[in-house]
């Protein structure tokens, strides 16, 4: 929702609208509590879940668009109301915008930035990047190597130069998502012995994922219990990354796998 966020801050410069916000939600819905719509007087930016309801949740903010007078909060049971499936219970809140409301509402739906860093420029980290960038997240793209980074950056996208790359494992911001995939297997064991040995101390990564096989990590777990790791401290890294079930290579289908993964994480 980022892009329609800065799509409604633009329009409101020249346009009224009613937002429209998912306040409180019960049993199955199409939407969760902090979703949002922005009505406008002949279109409508976001969603709250389609169809019937938000066709009357529609109707009922450009009502209050034309000062025509109604509820500021609708209580909507999907099933005997509404004819949808999900069966629950959504209560949407109305609320009329103008530009004088930009900077406030800025802060209100900018989504949640969490961070994730992300270790090499190569085939498979430049499909993570792309995918990465679409979503709701602040990306850093370490290598070893400066000259590696394209030109045609994802918007949004951080790039760092780091030689040694683990040195940037310290400066991470606090409950980034690590993603390990250097160009080079000795530059993978010490990305990921950083990321342990800052576990170890702060606790504040609370997902380290590195590409590669079964055999791969096996190699590692033996290398890192070499240099003092424990089971329990290395049960905390993820190989190999991505979501199980999907057997394409194709660089596309890890990030696609990834990205998911990363979605699944606490935050």
């Amino acid at each position: 929702m980022a892009d329609a966020s800065q799509e409604l801050l633009k329009r409101l410069a020249s346009q009224d609208a009613v937002l429209v916000t998912v306040a409180h939600t019960r049993g199955s819905v199409p939407r969760e509590a902090g979703a949002w719509m922005a009505v406008f007087a002949h279109d409508a930016l976001g969603t709250v879940g389609g169809g019937r309801l938000e066709l009357d949740a529609s109707q009922h903010a450009r009502a209050l668009l034309q000062h025509a007078g109604g509820a500021r909060q609708m209580r909507y049971p999907l099933g005997p109301a509404l004819g949808q499936c999900c069966g629950g219970e959504v209560t949407l809140a109305f609320e009329p915008v103008s530009g004088a409301d930009a900077t406030a509402l800025a802060l209100r739906l900018d989504p949640r930035q969490w961070p994730v860093a992300l270790f090499g420029g190569g085939h498979v980290g430049r499909a993570i990047a792309t995918v990465l960038a679409t979503l709701p997240l602040r990306l850093q793209w370490i290598d070893s190597r400066e000259e590696i980074f394209p030109s045609d950056l994802p918007a949004g996208v951080q790039c760092e130069h780091s030689d040694p790359v683990h040195a940037a494992v310290a400066t991470l911001p606090a409950q980034s998502r690590v993603l390990v995939m250097s160009f080079s297997h000795a530059e993978d064991l010490d990305i990921v012995a950083a990321c342990l040995q800052r576990q170890r101390t702060r606790a504040d990564l609370p997902y380290v994922g590195l590409i590669g096989s079964r055999s791969k990590w096996a190699s590692f777990r033996h290398r890192l219990r070499a240099r003092g790791f424990s089971e329990a401290e290395l049960a905390h890294i993820t190989c190999p990354i991505g979501i199980a079930g999907l057997q394409d290579k194709r660089p596309e289908v890890i990030a696609i796998a990834v990205a998911a993964q990363l979605l699944q994480v606490p935050g």
